[in-house]
């Protein structure tokens, strides 16, 4: 074989594998795993802001960036079963519900986060009723009350529309022609800020607001699961409120005399957030049936908030309502609260029932 081409064959090997090492070098393996990469869609996005509110709602607990230091007017909004379904008690940050004569129930609603645009039907006056608006530094409004109960209020004071004064003149309190007295008088709002300027009543003011805690708090999670509560305010004559707990909802659904409570105009049930219920000494003190009720000793209570029912106990704090747990208070879920104040006798163990 010639010399030359015996060398070409011993020299091929070597020439391919050159070549090879050519054509690979600087690549990679084909299976070699691919390198990570940055999101082209998101590269150099921050990550999106919580929304952040300015204030709070003093007697909701709930974030706002409107301005909230404008008055809250308590409104007295009658109970009778010929006056309801009411107006404007679902737009109502705290609704108190006492006895007035007789077996019949009688609400302070207060109005602050949210004022509709009628509230009623608007009954008269009570002091206890009045001391509680006061506490709010709200503007008590009624229509009508006696004499010396209206001598008592003018003389406190502190700021009031007595729709006696205003009764149907259109701007202020108007009359209903589908119902009766003393069940269809009903107070317009919009006429609210030129009697406050007229009066000279202050239109503004720096509340105090009420002490809230994390719906998710242990204090909020401990206590008795409970989705039903019936309180009576008289077996006699079958007055009943009651509260059903709606899961999905995460709120209270309220009943009277076994009938949702709703809005006279559209139906909107009536839902809270907080039920307290607290019992207190009632005593009647004229043949007209008129009571004292004691608003400041305290007592025993129930609090309901997201499905669970908390013994309490209640003091009255700077002349509001408030719960506490041995010497620490309790605080509110944000939301509405409704208040239901009970006789001492019979008392929560016999008035309230609940499953």
């Amino acid at each position: 074989m010639n010399k030359y081409v015996m060398m070409l064959l011993l020299l091929l090997p070597l020439l391919l594998a050159a070549c090879t090492s050519d054509e690979t070098e600087g690549k990679e393996p084909a299976d070699a795993p691919e390198k990570e990469t940055r999101d082209p869609g998101n590269y150099g996005k921050e990550k999106p802001e919580e929304n952040t509110y300015t204030n709070v709602y003093p007697f909701t607990g709930e974030p706002t960036n409107d301005t909230v230091d404008h008055r809250a007017i308590a409104v007295m909004v009658n109970n009778h079963s010929k006056a309801r379904p009411q107006t404007g008690l679902s737009q109502a940050d705290i609704v108190y519900e006492l006895l007035a004569e007789g077996e019949i129930t009688r609400f302070l609603a207060v109005f602050h986060s949210n004022i509709p645009d009628e509230i009623g039907p608007v009954r008269s006056a009570r002091p206890y009723y009045f001391k509680l608006a006061k506490a709010h530094d709200a503007i008590y409004t009624y229509h009508g009350a006696a004499k010396f109960i209206d001598d008592q209020i003018r003389n406190d004071g502190h700021d009031y529309l007595n729709g006696a004064v205003y009764d149907n003149d259109g701007k202020l309190f108007r009359r209903d022609n589908t119902r009766k007295a003393p069940h269809n008088s009903y107070l317009l709002t919009d006429g609210i800020p030129a009697v406050i300027e007229q009066k000279g009543y202050t239109a503004s003011h720096q509340i105090e607001p009420y002490f809230y805690t994390d719906e998710n708090s242990k204090k909020t999670q401990n206590g008795k699961d409970v989705t039903d509560v019936k309180i009576v305010y008289s077996n006699r004559f079958g007055v009943t409120v009651a509260y059903e707990y709606d899961e999905d909802k995460e709120r209270y659904i309220r009943y009277n005399d076994g009938k949702q409570t709703v809005e006279r105009e559209g139906q909107t049930p009536i839902e809270l957030d907080n039920v307290l219920i607290i019992e207190t000494s009632h005593r009647v003190i004229d043949s007209a049936g008129r009571r004292e009720i004691d608003l400041n000793t305290g007592g025993k209570g129930y609090l309901l908030q997201k499905g669970k029912l908390h013994e309490v106990t209640w003091k009255n704090d700077s002349g509001r309502i408030v719960p506490y747990q041995g010497k620490e208070k309790l605080g509110l879920v944000p939301g509405q609260t409704w208040v239901n104040v009970i006789p001492a006798d019979p008392g929560l163990e016999r008035s309230v029932s609940y499953r």
